[in-house]
């Protein structure tokens, strides 16, 4: 169990924080219960650059929670299933391209797995990567020059 609260808001600048688009500082405090029962105290503080009239505790509570976001969804992807870590790579150039090739890939694999969770069937980058393969890559060749997104729909 988790309970987060925000206080302490306060306006600031960029200059007296240091941060570029500063436009906020907030103490969120979290009470969290572990599992061997005990109850824990943390405050971590945020800046933000949004505007504090048009924001609300809600919505930073909210955008600190999806904070991982990116580390789950990217880099888990990268480092898991395309096994980016272990890559023998080595010239810049390379590298770059090859880099560019896997979130290529990734962001089509994201935007596929998108559309099959809303009919219920089995999701996950793994099975995007076999959808692909299969037909000797015909479908990631569909996919990649076509003119419309209905090249998604094919070959289901």
């Amino acid at each position: 169990m988790e309970l987060r609260t925000v206080t302490g808001s306060e306006e600031t600048t960029p200059a007296q924080s240091g941060f570029p688009g500063a436009r906020q500082i907030v103490a969120l405090n979290r009470r969290v219960l572990g599992e061997d029962g005990k109850m824990s105290n943390e405050t971590v503080h945020l800046i933000s650059s949004l505007e504090p009239e048009a924001t609300c505790a809600g919505d930073l509570k909210k955008i600190k929670r999806s904070y991982w976001k990116i580390e789950s969804d990217l880099h888990y992807r990268l480092d898991e299933v395309l096994d980016e870590d272990r890559s023998r790579v080595r010239t810049p150039k390379a590298a770059l391209v090859l880099g560019m090739f896997r979130r290529l890939a990734l962001s089509l694999a994201i935007t596929w797995t998108a559309q099959r969770k809303k009919t219920h069937k089995r999701t996950s980058t793994r099975y995007f990567l076999d959808h692909l393969r299969a037909q000797n890559g015909r479908r990631a060749f569909d996919l990649v020059t076509a003119k419309s997104p209905e090249a998604w729909k094919a070959g289901k």
